[in-house]
């Protein structure tokens, strides 16, 4: 005799051809909805972990990891703070930076507004990976007292100009002649245009860190610092340690600090998209619950013989606990190399389907980026098998419930 019996009996119903095809077609139907249900899932939260890794590292590589600024908007004196910052508590170096936002004008266009960021090319090509994202010009043309100018290619093709061309620059700051009031504006060349793929191509344009401070009369003073760190993760414990040490008219603030709604954005879609998707499999495992309880209807006789033989209830109730479990853990082993397999290729297989129809399924103006991409993450995929299991359990406990209650006599009386 196979042991235990409960297991051998539980295979067989599984196996065997059964009388009623439609409670086997109902059976198979249940499984596979749980291995496209976990396949979906699986492929979804990969894709989207895509989207999170690219977008975070294209927003992070342009950010200040730490930024230290002035509670009045300015930092004078600022030398000898940036020179005793590197080498100390993680910091790897450091770079000063005057920000101001602006109005651009150009000869062709309509005109555009944005954040006007003096930069010194030596120091922040140490903090900052905008000298790689260019692609035409080079961050080095931003001499002191050159008036030249670097700009996002979104912004630069909203004003209509090119290396080499002409962009007025207005800036909310007045200066006071014979005539009144004026504006403070100044003439720029555009000698360079990055691509970050992100909104800073859109918003924000380059100068020398002297030509910022005299077109915003900033003098020897600039916005702040930009910190460079050894490890990102640890910039909010350097920003504690520097808010303790520093005087307290100034203040630092992290990447986390600037982007934290955007990342709470982000990981609160991916949890409401896991709850939604995993409804797929809840519906299979409903499947999987209506087909057992036909299953228990058509077996009643078997059952009650069974009794008769002396088989106890909680045996009973373990037989078509097995079977439906069976049919969870294939279908949720199919889902799970279905959705391992989909994940690894989506990226390669959507850039085929793009290059052979000649289409564009993602806008990098919208999306930021021009293709699918995936990051499988074997939680992920624990996680889902584990739901997937568990609703497949919670589905058979019913109808084996009601099989352990069968009664033999009622049963078998019309037999």
């Amino acid at each position: 005799m196979f042991y235990p019996l409960s297991l051998f009996i539980g295979l067989r119903y599984t196996r065997a051809k059964r009388k009623n095809h439609f409670i086997s077609f109902i059976s198979i139907v249940s499984m596979l909805g749980i291995a496209l249900g976990v396949m979906v899932l699986i492929v979804v939260l990969s894709v989207m972990n895509g989207f999170d890794k690219e977008i975070k590292s294209r927003i992070l590589d342009m950010v200040p990891q730490v930024t230290i600024t002035g509670n009045s908007g300015q930092i004078s004196n600022w030398q000898p703070l940036a020179a005793s910052l590197p080498g100390h508590n993680h910091i790897v170096a450091v770079a000063p930076f005057i920000q101001g936002e602006a109005m651009l004008t150009g000869s062709m266009g309509s005109p555009a507004f944005g954040f006007l960021q003096g930069i010194d090319p030596a120091t922040d090509v140490k903090v900052s990976p905008i000298a790689d994202k260019m692609v035409q010009g080079k961050l080095t043309s931003l001499a002191p007292r050159s008036f030249n100018i670097i700009l996002g290619q979104d912004l630069a093709t909203s004003l209509g100009v090119y290396v080499g061309d002409k962009v007025v620059v207005y800036v909310p700051k007045a200066s006071f002649s014979l005539v009144g009031v004026v504006p403070r504006l100044k003439q720029f060349t555009v000698t360079g245009i990055f691509k970050t793929g992100y909104q800073f191509d859109s918003s924000y344009a380059l100068i020398n860190i002297n030509d910022a401070a005299a077109l915003l009369q900033m003098g020897n003073a600039v916005s702040g610092l930009q910190l460079k760190l050894d490890d990102l993760f640890n910039a909010e414990s350097v920003s504690e340690v520097l808010n303790r040490v520093l005087p307290p008219s100034l203040n630092t603030f992290t990447w986390v600090n600037q982007n934290a709604n955007f990342f709470q954005a982000l990981a609160m879609e991916k949890i409401m998209m896991f709850f939604i998707l995993v409804l797929i499999v809840a519906v299979a495992a409903f499947n999987m619950l209506a087909s057992l309880v036909m299953l228990v209807t058509d077996k009643e006789a078997e059952i009650a013989i069974l009794r008769t033989m002396g088989m106890p209830s909680k045996m009973i109730l373990h037989i078509f606990v097995i079977q439906g479990m069976v049919i969870g853990l294939i279908g949720t082993f199919i889902g799970v190399v279905l959705g391992i397999i989909v994940s690894l290729n989506v990226t390669a297989w959507t850039n085929a389907l793009q290059n052979l129809f000649n289409i564009q399924f993602l806008n990098s103006s919208v999306y930021y980026i021009n293709f699918l991409p995936s990051s499988l993450h074997v939680s992920d995929v624990l996680v889902i098998s584990a739901i997937a299991i568990l609703l497949s359990f919670l589905a058979t406990l019913y109808p084996a419930y009601r099989a352990s209650k069968i009664n033999p006599a009622e049963a078998l009386r019309y037999e």
